[in-house]
């Protein structure tokens, strides 16, 4: 009895109620000064001050519904809620859970619309707020209808207990699995007008201060987290208890547990109302305190306070101070911002437009007008808009980079290459675990998989070629981070709700956004330094990939999933992935301000025109471009579909052969993944020694070999067999992409894009392998990989036998040094001494910059005769045709 006597004095509510009232009180103060600001400062009323009243409405009745609800045993242990208070209890609940999302969704709804009005100019920034306001909304009328849907009929919602004949949601598990919508959209609304705010040209000082305002976002996403953690405790205490089901609050003490999830969720409201007037209270500040954020404005001031940079002067309206120099000021011009300022009756500084709704297209002129004279102070700086975005440090283009130049670059996008590698040996293992807790069959496994390569089809025919062609490589990786974050936090649902569908979803997202990064991310390091080593800078990059596919499983196996035993445990991996999630948009906002090379299709195009006479060249009837990157998608699909029939069945496969096995089917596969990550790299090697056509042949004969084998050999030939298997697959994936790519030109990005697509060949050959071994055996099926590696290997075997795909894809330097063992037959030992240092000096050149690595002809035929590519005389730069020049009196070298 004395525990009896002990819960009954433990009691929540008081501390709810205060958190509550305060919060309210705060946000209406807020509101209010809003207003005023609005009203009384601007004289300006708009739809995003429409909004926020309206969520403050919203908010009040949920505010007043918590409070209520303290009053009839919120907070309170289940066992010590009066009888007579339980159906009030049970209204009150119902009532914050329906007027919850409807206070959220106004409060955003109410930023998006103010950053609609700071977007006139910056589409992008425009069309992703506008996308952001319609997730907002979608989500939160969706979540609504459910939770006043909750439960059939809608008055069982009011049961304690619920009637057996009806059927109702746990409304803490569809608050659980609606998170990533909130975290999503907060990161959206923090992040968005970021790349504006940095970059536009202000003083230091009001940047910052610029900056900091808006971020008062992140406020919201922390809050946020915090509730989800008094969720996911009140979620894991309804899985926990011993019926299982949500039929009564008092099996799992829901008063008491929920009482702080419902107090945060009020936390999450009122400080997201808060954040949204901050910005529209800046008027009435400056008005009140005029000088709490005014500007510097002496020169002497300006110029020795380092918290300004270059060019920050015009923004003060002053020139910038020259030593032993006296500029006397110019005579103010009617125009002047002065002046324009003083016609209005009040000063409109960026601070006051950036917080300013609506601003006038009149006003906009005026500023940018005085802005323009008062930039006449610094001949060397341009007349500036009043959104001026600079990019001082512009990334050079990477057909122009020196080998030196390019590392760089290349280092940083490896580590996507090592991101996407890490997701993908999380994804198995995960898969894996779902499939053991929820019983899931092997076909529904395989559907798993599939669904995450089938992503790797829509996604680079649809919104990823469109927006690689359109902004480029930056763009594109910033893109695929962000819906790979996205994918990542839709396993949550996932997980909390256990469902089959959900997951097949979060795979196909996540798939999505490692799709969108491949589109870009093989073609950089395919074009970003010397030509001629394409395949082996590929090849290491990939090489990092696999390494991140092998220590992502071990360490998911050993730490992240090692205590996943059941739907309970699942729960806790969503801090894995929120953390990935976080890592995710961190990287992409890096990668925004980095200075990521570029190449756009004319630089392409040009470099391509230096060699038109290898590639204008036809085989079976096709520019041998063409040709080559058909053959190369249908490589590519057949490769990738043979790979990952390998590792969807591998531990299959070693329990098959090797059933006693002590090591285990998991670490004979950590041991196939490391063979795997090793062998990529010495195909790099390789191909420094080997031309990669003969590296891609070698790999497939080796592929087909022991993949046959595979299904002839027991016990530890077995497991050899397979891991060779792995380690001579390792590098043909680098091989095909980097060889189809020669010599595309303009059409280099969209023949990545149908590469990427051909890896959905994934999602294929998996399935088709499933029923050859539900009717079979595993190693019977292994028939299947054989047959895709047998059909893959026809594209090494065209390279071969067509002279036109010969020229087209052989390396530069093993070319001139075919030209110097043979087809120039020089006269004179003299004259091969020639040649050769004229080849080593080309050599030379090529490895310092990429706009000279090629000759401009083809080489010599024959003695007295050679074919040289020379410019037409038509006008157009960069246009090379070829002709035989004959030279009767002696041979000289080309170009």
């Amino acid at each position: 009895m004395a525990d009896s006597a002990t819960l009954a004095m433990q009691d929540r509510g008081p501390t709810v109620l205060a958190v509550v009232i305060a919060l309210l009180c705060v946000s209406t103060g807020f509101i209010v000064l809003r207003l005023i600001s609005r009203m009384g400062v601007v004289k300006r009323v708009s739809n995003d001050d429409y909004a926020i009243v309206i969520a403050w409405l919203v908010a009040f009745g949920f505010s007043f519904s918590v409070c209520y609800g303290t009053s009839v045993g919120l907070g309170h242990h289940e066992a010590n809620v009066a009888p007579r208070d339980r159906e009030s209890l049970k209204k009150a609940e119902y009532a914050f859970s329906v007027l919850y999302n409807p206070a959220l969704m106004a409060t955003k709804t109410s930023i998006c619309l103010f950053y609609l009005t700071l977007s006139k100019n910056h589409p992008v920034f425009r069309w992703s707020t506008l996308a952001t306001l319609a997730a907002v909304n979608v989500a939160g009328l969706a979540l609504t209808f459910l939770n006043i849907l909750q439960c059939r009929p809608v008055g069982a919602a009011f049961d304690d207990p619920i009637k057996p004949t009806a059927k109702c949601i746990d409304i803490v598990t569809l608050y659980l699995s609606s998170a990533p919508v909130n975290i999503i959209t907060d990161l959206a609304i923090l992040f968005l007008p970021m790349p504006i705010l940095t970059s536009i040209r202000l003083p230091r000082n009001e940047k910052l201060i610029l900056i900091i305002t808006f971020s008062f976002g992140a406020f919201i996403a922390v809050v946020d987290v915090v509730r989800i953690a008094y969720l996911e405790s009140a979620a894991l205490a309804r899985l926990q208890n011993t019926s299982g089901s949500a039929a009564s609050n008092a099996e799992y003490d829901y008063s008491w547990i929920a009482s702080l999830s419902f107090m945060w969720s009020a936390v999450e409201v009122h400080v997201g109302i808060i954040v949204a007037c901050v910005p529209g209270v800046k008027p009435l500040v400056t008005k009140v305190f005029p000088n709490l954020l005014g500007r510097i404005k002496q020169a002497g001031e300006l110029t020795s306070n380092s918290f300004y940079g270059p060019g920050d002067a015009q923004w003060a309206n002053l020139a910038p101070k020259n030593q032993g120099t006296s500029i006397p000021a110019p005579p103010q011009s009617p125009l002047s911002a002065t002046h324009i300022a003083s016609s209005r009756g009040d000063s409109m500084g960026m601070l006051d437009f950036l917080t300013t709704p609506d601003t006038t297209p009149a006003m906009l002129q005026q500023t940018e007008t005085a802005a323009a004279i008062v930039g006449t102070t610094r001949t060397r700086t341009p007349s500036l808009a009043i959104f001026d975005f600079v990019n001082e440090n512009q990334a050079r283009s990477m057909v122009k980079l020196t080998n030196k130049q390019s590392y760089v670059p290349l280092a940083l996008v490896t580590i996507l290459f090592f991101l996407w590698g890490f997701a993908y040996g999380l994804l198995q293992v995960l898969n894996q675990q779902f499939q053991t807790i929820f019983g899931t069959s092997a076909g529904q496994a395989v559907a798993l998989h599939s669904a995450y390569y089938a992503a790797y089809f829509f996604a680079p025919l649809t919104f990823g070629r469109y927006i690689f062609k359109k902004w480029g490589f930056k763009a594109t990786f910033i893109t695929g981070l962000c819906i790979y974050g996205v994918g990542t936090l839709v396993f949550w649902p996932s997980a909390v709700l256990a469902s089959f569908p959900a997951f097949l979803v979060s795979n196909f997202i996540i798939g999505l956004g490692i799709a969108t990064l491949e589109t870009a991310g093989n073609p950089f390091i395919s074009l970003c330094g010397s030509p001629e080593y394409a395949e082996v800078r590929l090849n290491i990059s990939q090489g990092v990939q696999a390494i991140g596919s092998v220590v992502s499983p071990i360490l998911a196996k050993k730490v992240l999933f090692r205590n996943v035993l059941n739907a309970s445990s699942l729960i806790d991996v969503q801090w894995t992935y929120l953390g990935i999630a976080l890592f995710d948009v961190c990287l992409a906002l890096i990668f925004y301000y980095l200075p990521i090379p570029e190449a756009s299709d004319d630089e392409l195009e040009e470099m391509a025109e230096r060699r038109e006479c290898v590639f204008r060249r036809k085989s079976a009837g096709l520019p041998v471009i063409y040709m080559t990157l058909i053959v190369g998608v249908v490589a590519q699909f057949c490769y990738v579909g043979g790979q990952e029939s390998v590792a969807t069945y591998f531990e299959q496969y070693v329990a098959y052969v090797e059933p006693d096995s002590d090591i285990g089917p998991f670490n004979y596969q950590a041991v196939g993944h490391s063979v795997f990550a090793v062998g990529r790299f010495i195909t790099a090697i390789a191909g420094l020694l080997i031309k990669p056509r003969h590296v891609l042949f070698l790999l497939f004969v080796g592929a087909i070999v022991t993949s046959t084998l595979a299904m002839s050999f027991d016990g530890y030939k077995g497991v050899a067999m397979i891991v060779l298997v792995l380690f001579f697959e390792s590098g043909i994936f680098s091989l095909i992409f980097a060889i189809s790519l020669h010599g595309l030109g303009k059409y280099t990005k969209t023949g990545s894009v149908l590469l990427t697509a051909a890896t959905s060949g994934g999602a294929i050959i998996p399935a088709i392998m499933w029923p050859v071994v539900s009717n079979h055996n595993v190693r019977y099926a292994f028939c299947v990989v054989t047959a895709v590696f047998a059909f893959g290997a026809l594209m090494p075997i065209y390279l071969s036998i067509s002279p036109a795909a010969k020229k087209q894809v052989d390396p530069m330097h093993s070319r001139q040094n075919s030209i110097t063992g043979g087809e120039m037959r020089p006269t004179t030992p003299n004259k091969a001494n020639r040649i050769f240092s004229a080849v080593v000096r080309r050599k030379k050149t090529s490895s310092e910059t990429t706009a000279s690595y090629l000759p401009t002809c083809e080489h010599v035929e024959s003695e007295g005769t050679e074919r040289r590519c020379l410019r037409h005389a038509n006008g157009r730069e960069g246009v090379f045709s070829c002709q035989r020049i004959e030279s009767p009196s002696k041979e000289q070298w080309p170009g």
